[in-house]
């Protein structure tokens, strides 16, 4: 197991409770009592650290190098999964996969950012940040899903979009831009989860729907913490205040009207338990998916269109000199 810093009086009670299940399993002294007491412990230190984790603990928990990843809840939630590849314009992107599946029967198309699980893959994968070929690859999947009337499911867990100059050459924006454009009006249901990071234009370019949702311990924001104390204080050192300023997490991200619910995660975070995370999303998404196919296509794209235009509020004032007259 990985520890992060927060989590290292936890390191501590798991190395005890890994000697005492040596011992026991020696067969010399029974320690199931010790062992259960041992248990509960761990898991009221559990609930204690991450019922009150700050907004920089949740980011480098949605970082965990054991958070499950898009393919590993493709594998464990569908079935028949047909990896799809290429934008038939330029190459095949490897830091967004995709394709069809079925889930209980149920066919969709399935996509998301992949960031690889080792330090090969990882550079394999480009960490997860997609070049334009990558995003044109996304909706090649989900303009055939249309054909077919597949529902779409999009994963998304990035950095952001690949920001080398070779990606700006071949049109990053403008294909980023087109799948919002495309996406807005596709006429088959759209669900997205934010299942680890959610950074800017890279998580926006898949990242539009008729439902989107965020797991607990994610975050969504149009700059990391760390770019945004580059920014505002010339250094890395002040991440966290940027964390908290940036009100970046699934809480706030709820609370502001962004996403329609936070999934819960296990105690712990989705790394903890990945295959009870993998069965709540699949739930989650056969659920979703069945409410949005009783509407019909022009319902869902009037409601998909309108979720997007109630998003932001201002309050305007009128000028003194107008408050002066009356």
């Amino acid at each position: 197991m990985v520890f992060l810093e927060f989590e290292k009086p936890l390191e501590n009670l798991y190395e005890q409770l890994e000697k005492i299940k040596e011992v026991s399993e020696g067969g010399v002294i029974d320690m199931t009592e010790t062992i259960k007491e041992l248990e509960k412990k761990i898991n009221a230190q559990k609930k204690e650290i991450y019922s009150n984790l700050t907004g920089w603990q949740k980011v480098q928990l949605s970082r965990h190098p054991e958070r499950p990843y898009t393919l590993f809840y493709i594998n464990s939630i569908c079935k028949k999964f047909v990896e799809l590849h290429g934008d038939r314009y330029f190459a095949d992107d490897k830091a967004i996969v995709g394709g069809l599946a079925s889930i209980d029967g149920q066919p969709i198309v399935i996509l998301g950012h992949q960031k690889g699980v080792n330090t090969k893959l990882r550079q394999y994968r480009n960490f997860g940040m997609a070049n334009p070929e990558g995003y044109r690859k996304a909706l090649r999947l989900m303009k055939m899903a249309e054909r077919f009337g597949f529902p779409v499911v999009c994963l998304i867990d990035t950095p952001g979009a690949f920001p080398g100059l070779e990606a700006e050459e071949r049109g990053q924006a403008e294909a980023i831009a087109r799948n919002l454009f495309e996406m807005a009006q596709l006429k088959v249901p759209i669900i997205c989860y934010i299942i680890g990071e959610g950074a800017s234009g890279g998580a926006l370019g898949i990242g539009l729907g008729d439902k989107v949702f965020m797991l607990e311990n994610t975050w969504y924001s149009v700059i990391s913490p760390e770019s945004c104390s580059s920014i505002l204080w010339r250094s890395w050192d002040y991440k966290e205040q940027a964390a908290e300023a940036l009100k970046l997490t699934s809480d706030h991200m709820y609370e502001f009207g962004l996403v329609d619910e936070v999934i819960k995660e296990p105690l712990g975070g989705a790394h903890s338990d990945p295959d009870k995370m993998a069965k709540t999303l699949k739930s989650h998404i056969k659920k979703e998916i069945t409410a949005l196919l009783e509407l019909s296509p022009e319902e869902r794209i009037a409601q998909r269109i309108k979720k997007y235009e109630d998003m932001g509020k201002f309050h305007l004032e009128k000028p003194k000199a107008e408050e002066k007259k009356k």
